[in-house]
């Protein structure tokens, strides 16, 4: 492949991947970036002392916060990005989440269009990535155009018995559409999915479902261990250069388009590292919205034990129930999501809790049921990723945790009044990315927002952003459908006009 590719894509996630399937049958010349590599197919991916005591894959970097403490971050640089660790919950966003939505402590902003708009993409988007699910439990499912191709992943006995006790105190339990093939998991080793990584073992990643898919056509190759550096613009505010670092070698590409999908921190953090005299505030930035209104979903863990529960389940993670999503149940503001966790075992807990002995943590797991309670954060302009030198600052202004607080104490009295007298739960910290999104969102008007609604820059023509960066509202669910789903209508706009040109 030459130097002057057409499509420079930065990134193998879920936004770079899925944009690079729905681009490569145009047969443009298509270079994908990626800073890490592929995840092998190792013990330790199923070694969950490993994952969670050990930290084995956690990146070896650290992080700041505004007041100069580090810490170490979650994210992953990998071919398939953060997706190899997801626990494949593809949702799409409620309709209403593309309206505006008053919350206690603010507003979630209205979409640069409504929910009908994506929706085929969504139904695309759910085929290509083979989600599993079933319509007609959750009241706040919006219409869909196309039904799911394959049923539900099937609940485990001890999971059956208490999505019935939900249904019996008259919740809306509904199967979690999933992206993975439970048998093709299972038969690897009988362990979760959730935070276990993937090595092409039955778990639809943005590489197994999209890069793979994208990698069948001789135009589309890709670089990994590629770390990108730098974007240079020319006279005319086109990104002309793509810098990019590999094996200690410094190395560039001259494409027609770039599609930046490095992640909502690290493709913010690049267009501020490529400030220049033309551009000193970074690059897409006329706006000095660039970083800013930085959001990851306020969620917490919820464990809920019983002397007389037996769980016995391996994944456990395929319902949740949306009865406090669009209200409180009383008429009040929205609290958010719940859902299963895929199973807490002893190994894993004792990662957040290592000088308990690991026996009586797996006498506590073998009595109780993980969930996780997610509620949305609000953007906030102050809420943001900087960088310092050569250090990442993440600056996180939480929002609407009052809320999440009550939804975790609603679920925790739903779970007593079915037959859980002890429930526990733990906050995540930002050391647990839950979604980081909204640092270079779209929007109509380009003094407010860097992109359009396509995810094209408004001050570089060649320039898209499509990753969970683009996402105006963080809502309450898993975003990855709906940054896939919007990757495939990207992509469709770029072949249609750019491509045509």
């Amino acid at each position: 492949m030459s130097s002057t590719p057409d499509i420079v894509i930065i990134g193998s996630g879920v936004g770079g991947s899925t944009v690079a399937a729905g681009l490569a049958s145009t047969g443009a010349e298509i270079l994908i970036l990626e800073a890490g590599d592929f995840i092998a197919d190792r013990p330790e991916n199923r070694d969950q002392r490993a994952i969670f005591q050990r930290g084995h894959f956690r990146p070896k970097e650290m992080w700041y916060e505004a007041d100069g403490t580090a810490f170490n971050p979650g994210n992953y640089y990998n071919v398939g990005g953060n997706s190899k660790f997801y626990g494949a919950v593809l949702s799409r966003y409620r309709r209403e989440d593309f309206e505006e939505i008053r919350h206690r402590e603010g507003v979630s902003p209205a979409w640069p269009f409504p929910y009908e708009v994506l929706e085929p993409w969504y139904s695309r988007a759910e085929q290509m990535y083979e989600v599993r699910g079933s319509l007609g439990d959750d009241p706040t499912e919006p219409a869909h155009s196309v039904g799911y191709d394959y049923p539900p992943v099937p609940d485990e006995p001890p999971i059956a018995d208490v999505r019935a006790r939900l249904k019996a105190k008259g919740l809306h339990p509904f199967s979690l559409p999933l992206g993975v093939n439970v048998d093709a998991w299972m038969s690897k080793a009988k362990t979760p999915w959730d935070a276990h990584p993937n090595s092409r073992d039955g778990k639809m990643d943005a590489e197994t479902a999209a890069l793979l898919r994208a990698m069948e056509y001789p135009n589309v190759r890709l670089e990994t261990n590629a770390k990108v550096t730098k974007l240079e613009t020319d006279a005319n505010g086109r990104i002309d250069r793509v810098r990019y670092r590999k094996n200690g070698d410094d190395l560039t590409v001259t494409p027609k388009l770039v599609i930046l999908s490095a992640g909502a921190v690290q493709s913010a953090v690049l267009l501020l590292c490529s400030a220049d005299a033309r551009h000193p505030k970074g690059l897409a930035n006329s706006s000095d919205q660039v970083g800013r209104n930085f959001m990851n979903h306020n969620s917490s863990a919820v464990i809920a034990v019983s002397p007389t529960f037996r769980n016995t389940s391996i994944y456990q993670k395929t319902f949740g129930f949306n009865d406090f999503y669009l209200s409180d149940g009383n008429g009040g503001p929205p609290l958010g999501n719940v859902q299963l966790l895929g199973r807490i075992s002893a190994k894993v807990l004792k990662g957040s809790l290592p000088l308990v002995p690991e026996w009586l943590l797996q006498t506590i797991t073998g009595h109780a049921i993980d969930f996780y309670a997610m509620s949305e954060d609000i953007p906030h302009p102050e809420s943001r990723v900087r960088v310092d030198g050569a250090r990442i600052v993440l600056q996180w202004q939480r929002t609407n945790w009052d809320a999440h607080l009550d939804l975790v104490e609603k679920l925790k009295s739903v779970l007593k009044s079915i037959g859980f007298p002890i429930v526990l739960s733990k906050p995540f910290d930002k050391r647990t990315p839950s979604h980081q999104c909204g640092t270079i969102r779209i929007g109509n008007d380009p003094a407010s927002a860097p992109l359009d609604p396509y995810c094209r820059s408004y001050d570089h023509q060649n320039l898209f952003v499509v990753d969970a960066s683009f996402l105006p509202t963080s809502a309450a669910v898993n975003p990855a459908l709906t940054v896939a789903s919007q990757a495939l209508r990207v992509a469709d706009h770029i072949a249609s006009k750019d491509l045509q040109a």
